[in-house]
Formats: C-alpha cells, structure tokens, sequence
C-alpha cells in the first residue's frame, strides 16, 4: 500500500467538499489519504475492506509473537526430535 505524496495527501477542508470524491479515490486505489489540518497529517482514512486485511495480519501477528519469542529464547526442538518423542510417546511405529 504505497502513498502517493500528490494524489493522498488531503486536507480536513478538501475532504468536507468533496467527501464523496475523496471516498471514490480511496475504493478505486485502495490507498490510504493522509487528511490534514493546517498542513499537518491529522487522521488516516482507509478502504474498510483495506482495514479489514490490516486487522487479520496484525491478529495473525500477535499468534505468531509468542512462537517467535519461544525461537529467541532458545524453546523449542528439531522437527526430527519432536517427532521421535510423540511417536515414542503414542506408541506409534515407523
């Protein structure tokens, strides 16, 4: 999702004149427009279908923190030594 400096960047006042403008913009590029308030970036609006993949890859994310923290702290096996123990440990041959 790449911001286009020209096209994105809008201001407070833009945006009340041209919502719907605006609006159109954000569903047909699928960017972000930065609104702004006396030349300063003030709120972000977004393509709610956009949100909604942000929100999965950041929940995603978050399972996957946990892992990610057991790997640096030295908690975890091989693949070949889990398998091994749960084989033995079920009782499971081959």
């Amino acid at each position: 999702m790449t911001l286009s400096i020209t096209e994105d960047i809008r201001s407070i006042t833009d945006l009340k004149r041209n919502t719907n403008s605006v609006l159109k913009q954000i569903h047909k590029t699928k960017r972000p427009v930065v609104l702004t308030v006396n030349g300063k970036a003030e709120a972000v609006l977004i393509d709610a279908k956009e949100y909604e993949k942000i929100i999965n890859a950041f929940n995603l994310l978050k399972l996957l923190m946990p892992a990610e923290e057991d790997i640096s702290n030295n908690r975890y096996k091989e693949s070949r030594a889990f398998f091994k123990e749960f084989k033995r440990d079920k009782n499971i041959s081959g």
